[in-house]
């Protein structure tokens, strides 16, 4: 029997969510999928999400098998993972994500819709690298990180593909903070409790304002990568 890719503990108001896959924590349709249900599951309990993957990565991006394979799969894959960027973006609740290695392609992407994101120090990579492998960078993807990078930042990590280690990824915008590995998983409770003690209706209420240019973007964002997808994958 396989063990689960996600992991959901529900305490004192948090979601931890736990990305593990064994691996790379790739966004496969399945891990895709899994991750979904558990932002549905952290709805319901009306708890603060503290997102995270596992020793020495978050997320490397897209499975490209699936990728390479084409067809409805990729389309399917795709398309969820950009929607389910974009979901978290609005989400209704506090959102925070430690990435405890690696944050790349659909990985940084993820990172980027978060409230709060902490990162670790070390030889870890943050970016995407669509660019650097023939792809266009998506139009969610783009939006997501205008919002949140230095201007010059964004556009050399949008269009020559610059990949950033934790400190420049920090100064980039990135990410929040850079801590010690060792203290990650402490600092990240410190910072949930802290998300957990404001008061939820005006915080929400105070996201959505703050984020107003962003949530109003990604629906016509989201419609253009599904006709670019559908373009690309049909000339693989």
């Amino acid at each position: 029997m396989n063990a689960p890719i996600i992991s959901y503990n529900l305490e004192n108001g948090v979601a931890r969510i736990t990305l593990d896959d064994g691996k790379a924590n790739v966004m496969s349709e399945t891990m895709i999928k899994a991750l979904g249900q558990a932002l549905d599951q952290a709805e319901q309990d009306q708890a603060v999400v503290l997102l995270t993957g596992r020793q020495g990565v978050f997320s490397a991006g897209f499975d490209l098998p699936t990728l390479r394979g084409g067809g409805d799969a990729a389309m399917r894959m795709l398309n969820g993972g950009f929607a389910l960027s974009a979901r978290l973006a609005g989400l209704p609740l506090p959102v925070l994500v430690t990435s405890p290695g690696h944050a790349l392609a659909m990985g940084i992407f993820l990172v980027m819709a978060a409230d709060v994101r902490i990162g670790v120090k070390g030889a870890f990579k943050y970016g995407a690298n669509e660019v650097a492998i023939g792809l266009p960078v998506p139009y969610t993807a783009v939006e997501l990180c205008r919002a949140r990078l230095l201007p010059t930042v964004f556009q050399r990590a949008m269009m020559q593909a610059e990949i950033f280690q934790p400190e420049a990824a920090q100064e980039g915008g990135f990410i929040d903070r850079v801590v010690e590995a060792e203290q990650l998983a402490e600092v990240a409770e410190e910072a949930a409790a802290i998300l957990a003690k404001l008061d939820r209706r005006a915080y929400v209420a105070t996201k959505m304002r703050v984020r107003a240019a962003l949530l109003e973007s990604l629906p016509a964002a989201l419609q253009k990568d599904d006709a670019d997808f559908r373009s690309i994958l049909s000339r693989s």
